[in-house]
């Protein structure tokens, strides 16, 4: 066996999967925190966003902070493959709660600004993404591996 076939073999596709599904989850969810942490992207920043999400959703104070801090702060962590399995976790619970609450009217985005509201295929496919991180955990190419820090070895 050359060198070559021995590397793609020690890479593998599901190692490559798990890095793709982390840091596509981690790379889309993470500007949409900066929008509501920083106001980076054309955002609000905190104190508004704060102020939407309780004055406007009606969520406590406490949720509206989990919920800029899970959007900031854990896509970070899936992009380095650190605590793959539990920021992926609450990262589709987080999506459920979108859907559950505020997301809920229309399947589709509102590519043409003609609806209320964003529809929930992005939260669906962001699940999805959640969905493949939990299963299959950080892979290969994670701190989680390096860490040793998975339930069970990658």
């Amino acid at each position: 066996m050359n060198n070559s076939a021995i590397l793609i073999r020690k890479i593998n596709s599901p190692n490559l999967g798990n890095l793709a599904a982390r840091v596509t989850t981690g790379a889309i969810l993470f500007p949409h925190g900066a929008q509501k942490l920083l106001g980076w992207w054309s955002g609000f920043g905190f104190h508004a966003t704060m102020n939407y999400f309780t004055e406007t959703v009606g969520l406590s104070y406490t949720i509206g902070v989990l919920v800029i801090l899970i959007e900031f702060i854990l896509p970070i962590f899936l992009i380095l493959g650190l605590f793959t399995r539990l920021s992926a976790t609450a990262i589709l619970v987080l999506m459920g709660g979108i859907i559950a609450t505020v997301q809920n009217q229309h399947f589709f985005m509102n590519w043409f600004g003609t609806q209320q509201g964003e529809g929930m295929e992005f939260f669906l496919l962001m699940s999805g993404l959640c969905l493949v991180c939990i299963l299959n955990g950080g892979g290969r190419f994670s701190l989680d591996h390096l860490l040793k820090i998975s339930a069970h070895e990658n």
